[in-house]
């Protein structure tokens, strides 16, 4: 494999970045781009033909433009309802995202693991099925939690997490002294396993996705052999929300942000006023 492989990495909201970081790091020197559609964000809230017929559209919209060796869908909820769509559609191949119940069920001692993801992903039935496969003889609580998605964009533009409301939102897990392992089944939360860590009342394993994708992308492209790290790019589907955020894209890497309409009629057409390169265009001191 002569060129770098292009890789676009999709999520809903700042939760995929937690995936394309761990992808980056297993693939080195690849062509990356993170996909955010923010102005449907969130999509755990959405219903299930509105999330399917939207994840589609947006992505069929990316994949023509950008023309991708391979598509990541770091959104959990997308990825459980999606994918079929997607991968019947496209010719390139497409990596989703799991509860990685598998290997919490392998590492945890005591057997009671809690499943910490949004209300959508911890009630879908894919998620049940995936516990039944895996978790043989463990205990599985669920916990869904959409104001954590929120805590975590919230501290990707520079609000630090509340350490009290972490721990009262924590609390129905901690509840059962048991515990020993959480799975982090939404893509946002890793981004926030730290501060989850430090607001934990005694230590326990907290278990993602993030490691297991990468080994799957790097299975896909075997000929690829690692390159010095080429930062990646970043699109938005609207520009109403990037305030603040434009610190800790450029601290991860990123060289170029841009907006981009996503209309049927003009999709991501250079020559619309919102497709451009806003990358110096925000302020710095934006909260």
């Amino acid at each position: 494999m002569r060129e770098p492989p292009k890789i676009l990495v999709f999520d809903s909201g700042v939760g995929g970045l937690s995936v394309l970081a761990a992808v980056r790091e297993h693939l080195p020197g690849c062509e990356f781009l993170f996909a955010c559609d923010n102005a449907a964000f969130p999509y755990g809230t959405k219903g299930e033909t509105e999330l399917i017929e939207r994840v589609d559209h947006v992505v069929g919209i990316l994949a023509r433009r950008w023309a991708p060796t391979l598509i990541v869908i770091a959104c959990n909820s997308a990825s459980t309802l999606a994918l079929p769509r997607l991968r019947s559609r496209l010719s390139q191949p497409v990596v989703g995202v799991v509860p990685a119940i598998k290997p919490a069920a392998a590492q945890s001692t005591t057997k009671v693991i809690g499943l910490l993801g949004t209300e959508g992903t911890v009630g879908r039935l894919y998620t049940q099925q995936l516990i039944n496969d895996f978790a043989h003889g463990c205990r599985v609580i669920p916990l869904g939690s959409s104001r954590l998605v929120e805590i975590a964009e919230q501290a990707m533009r520079g609000t630090p997490p509340n350490d009290a409301e972490l721990r009262h939102i924590l609390s129905p897990l901690f509840a059962e002294p048991a515990l020993d392992t959480v799975v982090l089944a939404c893509t946002h939360f890793p981004l926030l396993s730290r501060q989850l860590a430090a607001a934990a009342p005694r230590p326990v394993h907290w278990v993602d996705s993030g490691a297991a994708i990468a080994r799957r992308t790097a299975s896909l492209l075997p000929g690829w052999r690692p390159a010095a790290d080429r930062g990646f790019s970043a699109n938005f589907t609207s520009p109403t929300t990037l305030q603040g955020l434009y610190p800790t894209l450029a601290d991860l890497g990123c060289h170029e942000i841009t907006v981009c309409d996503t209309s049927d009629s003009h999709p991501f057409s250079t020559n619309n006023t919102s497709d451009k390169n806003i990358f110096n265009q925000i302020d710095r001191n934006d909260s």
